[in-house]
């Protein structure tokens, strides 16, 4: 991937990515969580085929946010995406069992087990929630042809200025498997809930309670 020029952080600017940006936006994400040690565990790294697996499963994710009408929201600097980032509304039917459509698909794409297990990750992270009405910040990621991982820190408070200004959330929750993000959600006020265990793997949950406006 060719490596994307520095732009300046006034540059920059956060939006709703439209149908056309999906693809890139799936490419990013693939490169952002392959190496993520609960996709690994859950599409089954050792064995063959894991990069269809999660390729098919990170595009099955995307077009349930995107049917659903769930924020996909793109760091961009002109034309160029730098950064993705999903979430879950508090509205949203993207949790549990009930979304079967999207089920269905990942039966198909990804396997019995992988679907199994990401159903069950879900449900045990929505069920630690300290909170009734919250949104989820599902995906995360830098384009890795743009070297400037500090403009993230921008996205993530442009994202929670976007939940702090939604009337029925209460702030917005933040599952991180490796230990080296943790310091980007700290410095913005989210706050360890717990940790949680997924059979070899365990990981960090996180929420960030709205902020009233100033």
């Amino acid at each position: 991937m060719q490596q994307i020029e520095t732009p300046a952080e006034h540059e920059l600017t956060v939006e709703v990515l439209n149908a056309e940006q999906l693809k890139l936006a799936a490419s990013i994400l693939y490169m952002a969580y392959h190496d993520d040690p609960l996709f690994m565990q859950i599409f089954r790294f050792e064995q063959a085929d894991y990069d269809k697996r999660l390729r098919s499963a990170i595009r099955e994710d995307l077009a349930a946010f995107w049917d659903a009408g769930q924020p996909i929201l793109g760091l961009m600097h002109g034309e160029q995406l730098l950064g993705v980032a999903c979430l879950t509304t508090p509205s949203s039917a993207l949790s549990g069992d009930r979304f079967w459509h999207w089920r269905l698909k990942m039966l198909l794409t990804a396997g019995l087990l992988s679907t199994r297990q990401m159903l069950e990750k879900e449900q045990k992270i929505h069920a630690a929630i300290p909170a009734e009405r919250y949104h989820m910040l599902a995906f995360l990621a830098r384009n890795p042809a743009y070297h400037q991982p500090a403009a993230m820190r921008t996205f993530l408070q442009a994202i929670d200025h976007w939940v702090d200004l939604e009337p029925e959330s209460e702030g917005i929750g933040v599952f991180v498997t490796l230990d080296k993000y943790l310091p980007l959600f700290h410095q913005d006020d989210y706050q360890k809930v717990c940790t949680l265990e997924f059979q070899t793997v365990s990981g960090t949950l996180l929420f960030r309670p709205k902020q009233p406006a100033s």
